[in-house]
């Protein structure tokens, strides 16, 4: 239950963060379902590996290039979703990553755990 109220809530960060960038666009609510949940499961089967892979630069970087790598996962999901999620470019994938991290761990991490 808690994962299908993570779900939502992600939904609805995806949703806030397309009204405040242009180039991050979602066709309505149930594009940004399916995009959490696209979202889930590419940052459980990519992310570990290419965590793994970027492990060299990710230590010079001091983790800053985790950031990164959320990025590409937000764009490998647009990329799945098609016409329903697109966004413009890396920078806007990394500047989402950084507010959709900067946001669950305000929002979602607490509900979850509680």
């Amino acid at each position: 239950m808690r994962w299908l109220a993570g779900l939502l809530l992600n939904a609805v960060i995806l949703i806030g963060i397309s009204y405040l960038f242009d180039g991050f666009e979602l066709s309505g609510f149930t594009a940004a379902i399916i995009a959490s949940f696209l979202l889930s499961i590419v940052n459980a089967i990519v992310k570990p590996i290419l965590i793994v892979l970027t492990l060299p630069i990710t230590i010079l970087t001091l983790g800053l290039f985790l950031f990164v790598i959320s990025a590409f996962t937000l764009l490998l999901t647009a990329a799945l979703m098609g016409d329903a999620f697109s966004i413009s470019g890396l920078g806007t994938a990394i500047i989402a990553a950084v507010l959709i991290a900067l946001i669950q761990s305000f929002v979602v991490k607490p509900i979850q755990k509680g």
